[in-house]
């Protein structure tokens, strides 16, 4: 039951996640109660279902887990609401559905549905709707398979609301939601000898106003925007997004934590936001040289990268969130610890997600990590960190404070009281 992706719809009223057994869970907001109008609905299970079976490839005696690698929602076209999921291969598109009423007093069918006898039809009856306890109906539309060689690690719908991409290690695709048997390939680098390969595809991403271009990041740390426009096949990019390295923190490890492993696109469309192994960083699409910031996540990390490595620690690939208005950014840290930096007033914070500081209507209190030295109180030695703990996945709500925290196989649901007293 790990959680491995969390989503929110256009509107936040629907909240998704995915996890390692391949199920996906949708929760629904309840309507404010006329009761406590700053009591904002709470998210209750909307419908749960089993997008994903392990599968085995036999060609390659290969297993392929049934783990949900990315939710993403299309925006709403009717009644139906409709979202993407992808394990390793497989891209599915899943449509759900209300239904509060049935059809009853057919003329050929009895109420089981079977054909009656058409001898014993003596007379015609108009079918009435009856109302009916509420049933979600999820139902798969289509199937997109055989796109990939490599895991999809991302996958990104366009703004033109037809066509979505889906990225691998070493390539990416451009699908159109309508066909299923063939994908279009937009960007290459896989080498023609496999020994000369020097980075892969970590994540990917549709600007959100512009349906031409895309940005790709790599596991070398820079990002690649990309113009469809220029050539149908985007392996020359248009702009390079890349930080020098500075020499004095050269280390063994530098490659390894320099590889981004999230990228996202502010809401305005200006801006990019990357997570790397220490670090988020602000990108302006007009700067290519270097971020115009960067945010340590956990600093006090640097002495222990020796012992992260030796756990596997260091391959964690955290993610990053916007909030609504593209002025304070999130990301997850250790020992179940999440930061949020406010990108006008240069303060932060870290908060922790757990059972115990996490009661209903509790106020979460600050957490600090010391280095050494002198303590205070509450503050947590970096020694003492569970790395098992991690949150690796979070989102936020597209308009108002409110955050989803994916910890392990928790998933957590804090607002902002303040701005909850504000409406």
């Amino acid at each position: 039951d790990i959680i491995s992706t969390v989503e929110f719809n256009h509107t936040g009223e629907l909240l998704a996640t995915g996890d390692k057994g391949g199920r996906v869970v949708i929760f629904q907001r309840e309507p404010e109660s006329k009761n406590e109008p700053y009591n904002q609905g709470e998210y209750n299970v909307y419908s749960t279902f089993q997008s994903h079976e392990p599968e085995f490839d036999y060609l390659k005696s290969l297993e392929i887990e049934e783990k949900i690698n990315k939710i993403k929602w299309l925006p709403q076209q009717n009644a139906a609401h409709s979202l993407l999921s992808t394990n390793d291969k497989t891209i599915k598109l899943w449509k759900i559905t209300e239904r509060d009423k049935r059809p009853e007093g057919y003329n050929l069918k009895d109420e089981e549905g079977k054909l009656k006898d058409l001898s014993t039809v003596t007379s015609l009856q108009v079918p009435v709707l009856k109302p009916m306890d509420l049933m979600v109906e999820v139902t798969p539309r289509r199937i997109f398979a055989n796109g990939h060689t490599y895991h999809v690690n991302s996958i990104s719908v366009n703004s033109d609301c037809e066509t979505y991409m889906s990225a691998d290690d070493l390539r990416i695709n451009l699908w159109h939601l309508a066909i299923t048997d063939r994908s279009f390939n937009i960007v290459d680098i896989k080498p023609a000898n496999m020994e000369d390969l020097t980075e892969v595809i970590t994540a990917s991403e549709f600007h959100p106003h512009h349906c031409n271009l895309f940005v790709y990041s790599s596991s070398k740390g820079s990002l690649r925007l990309c113009d469809m426009r220029a050539s149908a096949l985007c392996d020359k990019h248009s702009k390079l997004y890349e930080e020098p390295e500075d020499p004095s923190n050269r280390s063994f490890f530098s490659e390894i934590i320099s590889s981004v492993s999230d990228v996202k696109f502010s809401h305005s469309g200006r801006y990019m936001l990357t997570r790397d192994y220490l670090t988020v960083k602000v990108w302006d699409l007009n700067m290519e040289t270097k971020p115009v910031e960067t945010y340590q996540v956990h600093d006090y990390l640097r002495s222990k990268l020796c012992s992260l490595y030796e756990n596997d620690c260091i391959f964690d690939k955290f993610e990053c969130a916007w909030n609504g208005s593209d002025s304070v950014i999130m990301t997850g840290a250790y020992n179940n610890f999440f930061r949020m930096f406010d990108r006008n007033t240069k303060r932060d914070v870290t908060l922790e997600a757990s059972r115990e500081s996490s009661k209903p209507r509790a106020i979460l209190k600050p957490r600090r990590v010391c280095v050494g030295g002198k303590r205070r109180k509450d503050d947590i030695s970096v020694d003492s960190l569970d790395f098992t703990k991690k949150i690796l996945h979070t989102a936020w709500h597209p308009t108002e404070n409110i955050i989803a925290i994916a910890a392990t196989n928790n998933l957590y649901i804090f607002q902002d009281k303040v701005n909850s007293e504000m409406h």
